[in-house]
């Protein structure tokens, strides 16, 4: 198990883990608030009831998700996916700003209705201006650390990588493309579960082929990392070509949002500035995701292969096992003596 063991592996752990517990506790205040604060002959199937409770499970999954990144990134010494975690809490940020906005448009139409009591706003309000404070502030932070790790990371590079410029390119196309897919899951996912449990009013067809999709999306991501690992070129063009289908699918989202008839944009209201803030960002990242992929297909068969695939686990110290955890040398085999150069 990797344990962070230097000042600034340290620092970006603590950073993510402290951010986290406050932003997840304000989160825990503001649904358990909202929770009590709501009548009891409120209907059943009013839109804000649920489209509150979505936004909070989704903001705190994020942050979740987030810490398995930075520990996933610190294990490996991927400084790609480091600076994707930067990018990723301005992601947060945003959502976080736009979670306020949505949030005080709810709570005035349970206000309308007399839905909820009168004093819930003026108790949740600071600690939902607080959140992209303390997202500002992370960020920062991040953005200051992920400077020092690069130059950290840097001999540990030096160390495993070749003087074969090519080679490392193609290694830096592969690190970029593992790293996009972890954080495609994450905007994949989170604009899904607002659809599913915002959106009532879609046609049984729609919501059916919405679940599959979801399902559909986690097995094809896990095989496009082992397809690119494997250089199977027929894979990745099947993932290509689903990418180039998720691409249209979430433009049609998108549009359908802002061009459909008065109903249906009724039916998006409640959740559409979310739905849009993570349907642009996943648009952006299956752009960036198609371009790294081509990429990474073109780069097959070019002696890259060997080297970032997994080794199998051997003995130890003390009889545990040893795992690939760093970036693979790709200098090739190692003396198995010392030399002098």
């Amino acid at each position: 198990m990797y344990i962070p063991n230097t000042k600034w592996t340290w620092s970006f752990m603590l950073v993510a883990l402290v951010q986290a517990i406050i932003a997840l506790g304000l989160e825990a205040y503001v649904f358990g608030r909202f929770q009590t604060s709501l009548h009891p002959d409120i209907p059943e199937n009013h839109n804000e009831t649920r489209t509150i409770p979505t936004y909070l499970a989704v903001f705190m999954f994020g942050y979740i998700y987030q810490l398995v990144l930075v520990y996933d990134a610190l294990r490996l010494k991927n400084t790609i996916q480091v600076i994707g975690l930067v990018l990723y809490n301005v992601g947060i940020l945003i959502y976080a700003a736009i979670q306020l906005d949505q949030i005080r448009d709810a709570v005035a139409v349970l206000d309308k209705g007399s839905f909820i009591v009168d004093h819930f706003w003026p108790q949740v309000k600071p600690m939902l201006i607080a959140l992209p404070c303390l997202m500002g502030l992370g960020t920062v932070i991040f953005a200051f650390l992920a400077w020092k790790l690069y130059d950290e990371f840097a001999w540990t590079i030096y160390k495993h990588i070749s003087a074969d410029l090519r080679l490392k390119r193609r290694y830096l196309t592969y690190q970029i493309y593992i790293a996009l897919l972890k954080f495609d899951f994450f905007f994949f996912l989170g604009f899904t579960v607002q659809f599913l449990v915002v959106i009532q009013n879609t046609s049984s067809i729609e919501f059916g082929l919405t679940v599959a999709v979801l399902f559909v999306t986690f097995l094809l991501l896990i095989l496009a990392a082992y397809w690119t690992r494997k250089e199977s070129v027929l894979g990745m063009v099947i993932i290509i070509l689903f990418y180039l289908c998720a691409l249209a699918y979430f433009l049609f989202k998108l549009v359908r949002m802002y061009a459909a008839d008065k109903l249906r944009i009724e039916d998006y209201k409640p959740a559409r500035k979310s739905l849009t803030s993570f349907a642009v960002i996943t648009i952006l990242l299956l752009l960036a995701t198609i371009i790294i992929a081509c990429m990474c297909t073109h780069n097959f068969n070019k002696g890259l292969k060997p080297h970032i695939a997994r080794r199998k686990p051997g003995p130890g110290a003390e009889g545990q096992k040893q795992y690939n955890t760093e970036m693979p040398a790709l200098s090739g085999p190692q003396p198995s003596r010392m030399t002098i150069d």
